[in-house]
């Protein structure tokens, strides 16, 4: 079986048209949506705005390309009953890592965050993992770009971006949510496949056998500050988050990997992640990086049909995160 990206998928269009519907919807949706003066459009969902849910889960689909579907729905867990998010995807590899994760640094003089959402496999600027992956995307189209924090983006960031993709400003969208904001809080936790993925990344798996994904996690209170939020809303995947992946491998494999993939396979795993964060003096690079991942996995092989399970929900952690 062939498990490389044929062609490309059109996840910037896909996410482009959603972001031309949250604009043509802005006062519902309650986001604000300004032009540049070099044309670039930003969509702010939570800084200046009030945002909401659904400006969250809209923006979390933009983030996956449009080929994931995300579902607002509620989630109970040992008798803490809390809003939630639903994921699917039948292109896990591609809308979960080559869109939807954060792991561009967009850092012109003076700015900086973390960048997500599909215009990354246009930049490709991380080389090696679009590699791995297979896949990338023409800068022929539009490209949209999706940021967590506080500072919207102005028309340096604009250039820089420009520069990097090879998309003209005046094609560029950002989409921008602080992480204590409710838009954001649903975004992020809408990552909970993502996460699993990149795990299995990390540990050494093909993520092109990944036929298909998905996935649920509590939606976090929002927080009174950003860190706080940080804290928050990694809680709902490391300890409320349970994924299940089709894979097409081998059963001797996943069984060695599968109790690999939880967050609680962690040293770091147990406390609240504002605590954790906190110990390590404010430095994410400190904590261990294996931490990220969903609470609970389960990974069927299309091959044998066996299920492999791991991993378990805590609601202990997240009545501390949440409620104390």
């Amino acid at each position: 079986m062939d498990h490389a990206v044929a062609a490309a998928l059109g996840l910037n269009e896909r996410a482009a048209q959603i972001a031309d519907a949250m604009a043509a919807d802005a006062d519902a949706l309650r986001v604000a949506v300004s032009i540049l003066p070099s044309a670039a459009r930003v969509i702010d969902c939570g800084i200046a705005v009030r945002g909401g849910l659904e400006a969250g889960r809209l923006m979390a689909e933009a983030c996956m390309g449009g080929l994931g579907r995300v579902q607002l729905t509620a989630v109970e867990i040992d008798g803490l009953r809390l809003p939630g998010v639903h994921v699917h995807t039948d292109h896990p590899a591609v809308s979960c890592l080559a869109s939807q994760y954060a792991g561009w640094a967009i850092r012109p003089e003076g700015y900086f965050a973390m960048g997500s959402g599909p215009l990354r496999a246009i930049a490709r600027v991380e080389r090696e993992l679009y590699e791995r992956l297979g896949y990338g995307e023409p800068a022929d189209g539009r490209g949209v770009l999706v940021l967590e924090g506080r500072t919207p983006p102005d028309d340096a960031v604009a250039a820089y971006v420009a520069e990097k993709s090879g998309i003209a400003a005046e094609r560029l969208t950002f989409l921008i949510a602080p992480t204590a904001s409710l838009a954001a809080c649903v975004q992020v936790s809408a990552r909970v496949v993502e996460t699993a993925l990149h795990k299995l990344l990390e540990l050494g798996f093909d993520v092109r056998r990944v036929v298909s994904a998905s996935g649920t996690a509590p939606v976090a209170p929002v927080a009174k500050n950003d860190i706080r939020a940080i804290g928050r809303t990694n809680d709902c995947v490391l300890y409320g988050g349970v994924v299940h992946l089709t894979v097409d491998a081998d059963d001797d494999a996943l069984a060695e990997l599968v109790p690999r993939i939880p967050s609680s396979a962690s040293p770091d795993y147990g406390t609240p992640f504002y605590e954790t964060f906190e110990r390590y003096g404010g430095d994410f690079y400190k904590v261990d990086p294996h931490l990220f991942s969903p609470a609970e996995v389960f990974v069927t092989n299309i091959s044998s049909g066996r299920t492999f399970h791991a991993g378990h929900l805590n609601a202990g952690v997240l009545r501390r995160s949440f409620l104390s």
